[in-house]
């Protein structure tokens, strides 16, 4: 049985949530003290703890890291009659799972109590994506294990040596800079510069300037003579990225690069030599772009001597448990935190979303549940509501041909049917089936009896 302890001087309050809870099928147990909360909870191992902050003695804030660290599998609700922002920031800081203000909203205290305890009940099914055997240290470090990942990393190899420049294509975040900076590290001369530049970052008259370099003098503000992106790339490699965006004027200028292996800068009047290994990367259909007038059919093909083309996130979701186990190792190290476990069912959501912004969605995803996640483990409420909808999306498409017309449904129907559904995704859990439908607990036990709805023979009730 689920075990809460409530934790507050207010003893009409704790009366109050012990009938509360006592209704849901909870055993309650009840202090007046922080010193007499840690004693009692010596010997009960509680799931839930909900500790009020202002007590005579010892506060709630000062005694919270004691029962963190007496009962790590604890989740600790703060309550309070003061709202404010200090009090609030400090007891998160120190480890609180949720924070509610009194006078306490009932509905709302539920449902962080059914959060904390969908929490608790994924620490069996949980896995460990530590990845410190890896040895990935690096944030340029390409990551995958897919057919396509495969292929890329032999194109690699074969290319690298070559002077030939190489256009890489794919849909924005799916880590196109990575794999010129392989190229790169992977040439005969690794330690020569790297120079990047994004195309569609400047107007043409500064990327023009930031490309090739200008003269004193040669505009207004050229007061000192500054050298160009692919000077500063010698004996090494230039980027060009989103290279689609290029105007008219500028694949003039860049196809001659490319043919005399030479450039002007902005005001001067001799050309400079480059021997700069060129790399470009676009996200738009350049033969498209081609077939439009609007992209230089001979810059075209001189760019794409060789093709590296990185295929969405989508269509190798099987290299999405490796990436999420670097991405947190990575994230964990920028963010100073400890989140390395996450559950079966949260991988699985993230493995059938569509990431249509790939690796770099993935990891700014992740970066904010690292930043949200109270402990170490990265559980289904912590993910974005688009990807938790998943679950709902998938239970409808398996079910939607045993709909009635739509047209004939009442929305007490529709109540009834959706409610019936998430109860059978969740194997008539009825702590996932809350987190599900953002309803408490009562509210969920007032539809089962409203509807008359019951298990199936396959189907076995659950309370935790």
């Amino acid at each position: 049985m689920t075990q809460i302890l409530v934790i507050d001087d207010d003893i009409a309050s704790c009366r109050m949530l012990e009938m509360h809870f006592g209704r849901q099928d909870y055993k309650v147990h009840l202090a007046h003290s922080v010193e007499e909360g840690l004693a009692l909870g010596n010997n009960i191992s509680p799931d839930v703890i909900i500790l009020d902050i202002r007590m005579p003695g010892q506060s709630g804030l000062e005694g919270l890291p004691q029962f963190k660290q007496l009962y790590k599998n604890s989740r600790v609700i703060m309550i309070t009659a003061f709202h404010d922002m200090e009090t609030t920031i400090q007891a998160m800081q120190n480890g609180a799972d949720d924070y509610i203000h009194k006078p306490i909203d009932i509905d709302e205290l539920d449902e962080a109590v059914t959060r904390a305890l969908v929490r608790n009940s994924n620490i069996d099914n949980e896995m460990d994506m530590s990845s410190a055997e890896l040895g990935i240290t690096s944030s340029n470090t390409m990551v995958g294990h897919s057919k396509a990942m495969r292929e890329i990393y032999k194109t690699i190899g074969l290319v690298a040596d070559s002077p030939a420049t190489v256009l890489i294509t794919g849909e924005s975040g799916t880590g196109k800079e990575l794999v010129a900076r392989a190229i790169h590290n992977a040439s005969h001369n690794p330690d020569g510069p790297f120079v990047a530049i994004n195309c569609a970052a400047l107007v043409e008259t500064l990327l023009e300037s930031d490309m090739f370099g200008h003269e004193k003098g040669a505009f207004t503000g050229a007061v000192t003579r500054q050298p160009g992106k692919f000077a500063m790339a010698n004996d090494g490699t230039i980027f060009l990225d989103e290279i689609g965006e290029l105007s008219a004027t500028m694949q003039a200028k860049l196809l001659r690069v490319l043919q005399e292996k030479e450039f002007l800068p902005v005001g001067a009047k001799l050309p400079l030599k480059t021997n700069a290994r060129v790399i470009a990367a676009t996200n738009v259909d350049l033969g498209a772009a081609v077939e439009d007038g609007v992209f230089r059919e001979d810059l075209f093909y001189r760019l794409q001597v060789i093709n590296i083309h990185i295929p969405p996130l989508r269509e190798r979701a099987e290299d999405i448990p490796s990436l999420v186990q670097t991405l947190l190792s990575r994230v964990n190290k920028e963010m100073n935190s400890n989140v390395h476990r996450l559950s079966i069912d949260v991988l699985g959501l993230i493995q059938n979303y569509s990431w249509p912004g790939n690796v770099r969605e993935l990891e700014n995803t992740l970066m904010k549940i690292v930043a949200l996640c109270p402990d170490e483990v990265i559980t289904v409420d912590l993910l974005p509501k688009k990807i938790r909808d998943l679950a709902l999306q998938n239970s409808n498409t398996s079910e939607a041909s045993s709909l009635k017309d739509p047209l004939e449904l009442s929305l007490q129907d529709v109540e009834k049917e959706h409610v019936l559904r998430i109860l059978k995704a969740t194997n008539w859990h009825k702590g996932k089936t809350c987190e599900i439908l953002g309803v408490s607990r009562p509210r969920l036990r007032r539809l089962i009896s409203q509807y008359h709805l019951d298990p199936d023979s396959q189907y076995i009730e659950q309370d935790d």
